[in-house]
């Protein structure tokens, strides 16, 4: 796995940008397309469904449709070359930029309190930093790339 790749995939703060709902070339994205294209025109069948099959479930179809043509739309290109459409308040890019690391680890200054996040994000980048140092980059994103973000 190369080094320059990984930073595609993988955000300063160390959050996989791939995995993320909101990024354009991620799993979430391609799997969602895939899924919209496996069920067509379904919902014409979601509405006999509910009596044919009694399910009930499918009165929901119209509502499990709008969310997944959001996660198929992809908005984001990844924290590297935007700003984060998810956490706002977000300055590791910006300080990463400044400093000139790819990660916070590598930062003199890492851990700090410079990263704009809530609580629990914060201790999940400083805990996913201190396991990139740990092991390396590589070693670390071959261990998280399959798993889910959330």
């Amino acid at each position: 796995m190369e080094y320059d790749f990984i930073k595609t995939r993988l955000a300063p703060c160390g959050l996989h940008c791939g995995k993320c709902f909101a990024f354009k070339e991620g799993d979430i994205a391609e799997n969602s397309q895939k899924l919209k294209e496996q069920l067509g025109n379904f919902s014409v069948y979601a509405e006999r469904f509910v009596d044919m099959l009694n399910k009930p479930v499918f009165k929901k179809y119209t509502e499990f449709k709008e969310m997944l043509d959001y996660f198929a739309s992809g908005e984001c290109a990844g924290c590297r070359n935007e700003h984060c459409k998810l956490f706002k308040d977000c300055k590791v890019r910006a300080c990463s930029e400044q400093k000139g690391v790819d990660f916070c680890y590598q930062c003199p200054d890492f851990p700090c309190g410079n990263t704009g996040f809530d609580k629990h994000l914060n201790e999940r980048s400083v805990k996913i930093n201190k396991q990139m140092k740990e092991i390396g980059v590589v070693n670390y994103y071959s261990k998280i790339k399959d798993e889910p973000r959330y």
